[in-house]
């Protein structure tokens, strides 16, 4: 065993069961925090699913965390809010998570952790109800949708000019980044200027509108927001993967901002995202080539009250496809390589464990994981047969995360049916069976 693999061994904190009261007094020690990033290794696997709800739940009933943050988009995220706080219909009516990668948020883990909040919701007034709220930007149709149907039940007049000004992305509703590509490569004229005025429309009309519906006027011009990063997104793709991606990030973080200040200036959050996010950036590959992260912004933001915990496993099963916009297939993870973070878990022996590092009587365990090693990443798509070219970069661990979830064995989250329905009725996500 190497000295790295024997650290690990002896400073390991087991467990047996994500569900038991042991597990979930692990995380109070960071019941103090302002914001707690739960991360995963890949988007399909059932024991992080699985684990980060259990954190949550702790969080929420012991800590008074009140914002369940997700990496996904804002409409899709805003059907479950609807539903775990009784909230009314929405304007966008068509099923949460209906596109590609539908297994990452629609699942059976996400469903039973909804069902909780939803019961945990009822025992408490309406204002002080648990929110889930989506952090991402790829909802440029039903966002706009969002937003025309919000001011079309207040005022029709200024709906027409939203649907007007958003009249120049119509035609890219289906493919946007075709968008990105006409305006970036093409010489088109872009969007950015109309997108923008709609949005200061609903901001300078604020006073006005709060008096009708607050809620929904914060759930249109969080919408607006979305299609603003929306539109300057898909232009970012082509001019480089560092400038799409940090714009990205820089979205989720002012999102998760606004979404607390509404609140609280003190509300607690978790969010739950990938490693590759909620990690800091500046301690792995990824900060070499100028990328920036949602958790390194909550750090730099947060300094201790931000908590940033990673997860990973070694080999098992995971839901993801090949090929974007492919079908969702069970694969086989393949042992994680020599020289790697996964590798050296695996070696030290456990088969479920906690590691912290956050604290200072831990530097025995922050000295062994302050080395530069390979760490993976499945995203929605897995290619096992590149997978040293496609899926793993290098990181030091130590100043990546605080602390860190191991699973030495995994296996594949279970997606839930799309029911496809001529009547157009609501979709019965998260609650149907």
């Amino acid at each position: 065993m190497t000295m790295l693999s024997l650290a690990l061994s002896d400073n390991a904190e087991l467990f047996t069961d994500v569900e038991s009261e042991h597990f979930a007094t692990l995380f109070d020690r960071f019941g103090d925090a302002r914001v707690v990033l739960i991360g995963e290794a890949s988007h399909g696997t059932h024991e992080f699913y699985r684990a980060r709800a259990a954190i949550t739940r702790r969080l929420i009933t012991q800590h008074g965390f009140s914002i369940v943050a997700l990496e996904a988009d804002w409409p899709d995220a805003d059907q479950i809010d609807r539903c775990v706080r009784q909230r009314g219909k929405g304007e966008w009516q068509d099923a949460a998570f209906s596109r590609f990668p539908t297994w990452m948020w629609r699942n059976t883990d996400v469903q039973a952790f909804a069902r909780w909040l939803s019961d945990h919701n009822q025992t408490l007034p309406s204002d002080r109800r648990v929110q889930i709220r989506g952090l991402d930007v790829y909802s440029l149709r039903s966002s706009i949708r969002e937003v025309v149907g919000y001011l079309e039940d207040i005022d029709p007049s200024m709906a027409r000019e939203a649907r007007q000004r958003y009249a120049c992305l119509t035609p890219w509703h289906d493919d946007p980044a075709l968008y990105g590509h006409f305006t970036e490569r093409g010489g088109m004229a872009n969007c950015e200027r109309d997108v923008l005025a709609q949005l200061h429309v609903l901001l300078n009309q604020r006073l006005t509108l709060m008096a009708r519906d607050e809620e929904a006027l914060f759930n249109a011009t969080q919408n607006a927001r979305v299609i603003q990063a929306a539109e300057q997104y898909y232009r970012a793709m082509y001019r480089g993967n560092t400038a799409s991606w940090n714009l990205r990030d820089r979205h989720m973080f002012e999102t998760l901002q606004a979404v607390r200040t509404r609140l609280n200036r003190n509300a607690k959050a978790v969010v739950w995202a990938h490693n590759s996010h909620v990690g800091d950036a500046r301690a792995t590959q990824m900060g070499n080539s100028g990328q920036l992260t949602l958790g390194q912004l909550c750090r730099e933001t947060y300094g201790d009250n931000a908590v940033l915990i990673g997860m990973g496993t070694n080999e098992g099963t995971v839901a993801a496809a090949t090929d974007w916009d492919g079908p969702m297939e069970i694969k086989n993870v393949l042992p994680a390589l020599p020289l790697s973070w996964e590798r050296a878990f695996a070696e030290a022996g456990h088969h479920q464990a906690v590691y912290d590092w956050r604290d200072d009587h831990n530097d025995a365990l922050r000295s062994a994981l302050s080395a530069r090693l390979l760490e993976r990443a499945i995203g929605v798509i897995y290619r096992p047969q590149t997978e040293r070219q496609s899926h793993y970069f290098e990181a030091t661990l130590s100043e990546q995360f605080d602390a860190y979830l191991w699973f030495a064995h995994t296996q594949a989250i279970l997606p839930l049916a799309i029911e496809h329905s001529s009547s157009h009725e609501l979709d019965t996500f998260p609650f149907g069976t």
